[in-house]
């Protein structure tokens, strides 16, 4: 069985508590990624997401002026470096994510993504799971002829 440090991204870029939302949008923008931790001395506090930025951030305030605090969210939801991919992708199915911030010794160590899972072909079935749970949940009212 393969591990989640097999397969994780570890130079991962991060922003603080005390950082604005520009720059949280900014280094996601530089990095083509849509979530982005948020780490204080080390220790994940919480993530901001594409959608943070949009539904809590713009949406009634003005844009770029708020800290990532006010914004981010922090029902945490993480993997284990030695945590299978099997369980990593469970555990995004049921808690309808696709990025899962890597955590060892309350430290945040790495990032993995339903994209990391599929570039391991052994993986892509648990990658292609969670996806379509994640999918069918987020759109109900879909015709099933329309999931692949």
């Amino acid at each position: 069985m393969h591990t989640l440090r097999e397969i994780m991204t570890t130079d991962v870029e991060y922003v603080t508590p005390q950082d604005n939302v520009f720059e949280a949008a900014s280094k996601m923008r530089a990095s083509n990624v849509g979530m982005v931790p948020v780490v204080e001395n080390g220790v994940l506090k919480g993530v901001i997401t594409d959608r943070d930025l949009v539904v809590r951030g713009i949406a009634g305030k003005q844009p770029n002026s708020g800290s990532v605090a006010d914004i981010m969210s922090t029902s945490l939801v993480t993997g284990t470096p030695d945590m299978t991919v099997d369980e990593a992708a469970r555990i995004m199915a049921e808690a309808q994510v696709r990025r899962l911030p890597v955590v060892e010794n309350n430290r945040l160590v790495g990032v993995v993504s339903i994209g990391d899972m599929a570039v391991r072909e052994q993986h892509q079935d648990e990658a292609s799971q969670a996806l379509n749970e994640i999918s069918e949940t987020h759109n109900p009212n879909a015709s099933n002829d329309l999931k692949s």
